[in-house]
This record gives C-alpha cells, sequence and structure tokens, in this order.
C-alpha cells in the first residue's frame, strides 16, 4: 500500500475533536434536511462544541415542490435562513451560499455557483491531514463542480454523501443520486474520501412518526413546533394510511461524524453509479467508507435531546 492510499485511509477514519465543516443541503425539498440542518447548528455552539460550521450551500432539486433545479436551489435557500431564523442564529446568514441553478451536462463540465466557487477556495486551506468535512444532503452538483473548479481540493476534504440506495438493493433510483448522475460520477471517481449513507436499504430505518413528535418535541420551542408542524403536513397528505411514519434520515450524515457509536460501517472499492440507475463494481478501486447499518433508537434520542435543548434563549411557547 503505497502513502497515497494510506492518507486516503487515514481521511476515511472517523474524526476526533473538533472539525470544519460544510453543509450542502436542498433543504426544502423535504422535512428531513431542516432536521440535519438544526443537528448541525446545535453541535456547533456551547462548551465542548463538535462542530465549526464554515458554510451552508444551497443545492438543487426538482420535484413536485419546485418548478426546476434553480427553482429548487432558490426554495432551499430561502428556507435555510428561516431555519437559521427560527434558532435565533442569523449570525450564519453570511456564511449561506446559493448552489447550482442547473444539473452538470456531463462529467467535464462544471456548473458555476457561489456555493461551489467557496468550496473550491475554501478547501485549499486544508490538508490531507486536517480535511474540510462536508456533509453533502441532496444532489451531489455542488460538490462535484467544486472539485473540477479545482482539482487541487480532492485530498483536502471528506464528502459525508446521503446517497445512492444500497449496494444490494434492486436498482439505484434514489432522488439525491438520480437527478445528477455525471455528478455522482465524478465525485465516486475523483478518489475525494468519501462517505456514503445509502438511503433505501440502509438509512430507510430513520423514520419518526406524529406522535414521538408531539412527545418529544412538540412545546419545547419555535424550532421544535415548526419541524414537527412541517412532518405531520406533509406525512398527513402524503401517506396513504391514517397510520404512516416519515424519514429523518438526512441526520444521519450529520450523525456519522460524531463519536458516539450510531452506525455501523465498513471499506469498499468505490462503486460506479451508471446512467441506467444501477451500481457498476470493480474491486480494484479506491476505497470508500460504505454505511450499512444505524441505531435509529439511539440517534433520535440525541437528536430529540439537542433540539429540544436548543439555544435557551429560544422563546419557548
Amino acid at each position: 500500500m503505497n502513502q497515497e492510499q494510506l492518507s486516503l485511509l487515514q481521511r476515511l477514519s472517523k474524526p476526533t475533536g473538533k472539525i470544519d465543516v460544510v453543509l450542502d443541503t436542498d433543504t426544502y425539498n423535504e422535512v428531513d434536511d431542516q432536521f440535519a440542518l438544526a443537528y448541525l447548528l446545535c453541535l456547533s455552539e456551547g462548551d465542548g462544541a463538535k462542530i465549526n460550521l464554515k458554510a451552508i450551500c444551497a443545492a438543487p432539486f426538482h420535484n413536485a415542490k419546485s418548478e426546476g433545479p434553480k427553482d429548487g436551489m432558490e426554495k432551499s435557500f430561502q428556507e435555510i435562513h428561516h431555519i437559521l431564523e427560527l434558532m435565533g442564529k442569523q449570525g450564519y446568514g453570511d456564511r449561506v451560499y446559493r448552489g447550482s441553478e442547473n444539473w452538470m451536462e456531463d462529467e467535464k463540465t462544471p456548473v458555476p455557483s457561489e456555493a461551489a466557487e467557496k468550496l473550491a477556495g475554501l478547501a485549499m486551506e486544508y490538508s490531507p491531514e486536517h480535511p474540510l468535512y462536508v456533509v453533502a444532503i441532496g444532489a451531489i452538483t455542488n460538490i462535484a463542480s467544486a472539485l473540477l473548479l479545482n482539482p487541487r481540493i480532492t485530498d483536502r476534504i471528506v464528502v459525508v454523501w446521503l446517497g445512492g440506495n444500497a449496494h444490494d438493493w434492486p436498482d439505484n433510483r434514489e432522488f439525491n443520486c438520480q437527478q445528477d448522475v455525471a455528478a455522482a460520477r465524478v465525485v465516486f471517481g475523483s478518489g475525494a474520501a468519501l462517505v456514503q449513507l445509502p438511503c433505501a436499504g440502509v438509512v430507510s430505518s430513520c423514520t419518526t412518526s406524529a406522535g414521538e413528535l408531539e412527545m418529544f418535541l412538540r412545546g419545547k420551542n419555535k424550532l421544535c413546533n415548526y419541524l414537527v408542524d412541517i412532518v405531520e403536513r406533509d406525512g398527513a397528505a402524503e401517506s396513504p394510511y391514517q397510520t404512516w411514519t416519515r424519514v429523518i434520515w438526512d441526520i444521519t450524515a450529520v450523525a456519522w461524524l460524531l463519536e458516539e457509536d450510531f452506525m455501523k460501517d465498513r471499506l469498499v472499492p468505490s462503486p460506479i453509479p451508471e446512467y441506467d440507475h444501477h451500481y457498476g463494481f470493480d474491486p480494484t478501486r479506491h476505497f470508500i467508507r460504505y454505511v450499512y447499518c444505524v441505531n435509529r433508537d439511539a440517534l433520535f434520542e440525541d437528536l430529540f435531546q439537542k433540539l429540544s435543548g436548543a439555544a435557551v434563549s429560544l422563546e419557548i411557547l
């Protein structure tokens, strides 16, 4: 094993101590991005804070909540500021950046944006020994574009991406991945340290219900009430059943950074996201870290404790 491979394995180890983090999020797309952003902000404040949040980047998305990737990105940008306001953390406002307005047209052409340019420049302040952690919970267009804009950041970042399905899942038609397969292929093939948290088959176990949210979050503060409201609104509207649960899986990408034993992972050769929405496999490719199991209850207990006790200065309702 050469020095480059050893360096990659070192970056793929769980971080210890306080770390610098960038969050890349399609915040308006679902309800779990809001939980992940709030969780990360809770971990960024107070004595013993684990996270130094350097930037928050709005990622594109396109579904029933947006008219296209540009509109999805802009709505996410505004929702990030809404969460900051609810938490009384408007001071982070100057760290929020607009991301890509379109998907990548091929695997060689970046999509210029404030977010991609910020990451391409910011990462140069780091090193393989002390990397910048990039938590991505949407389509990975911004990160792929930053890598193409400045390939020198490849060994200066660790990308923690919630995207794609489990490697043994029948297909890879997962929202974050299938929106921009070219971007996924760039990141998986770049050689950058990558931690993958697959959706179907792994983090899809991270669901919650109205009863649980009402019990643990309702009435704690403005933020908690808002989070409960949006989950209950979307859960009731989209489920054909009176009894429903809602996925809150984006929080797992944040939780991987923590020293608590919330999940299990292993090293695997980097898979190849194919354009037919399946994986290709080549055992000679570089390693990534692959999460295959999440301790849902332990993680949600920590999440609820952090959110319900967030920022004692918040107005209690």
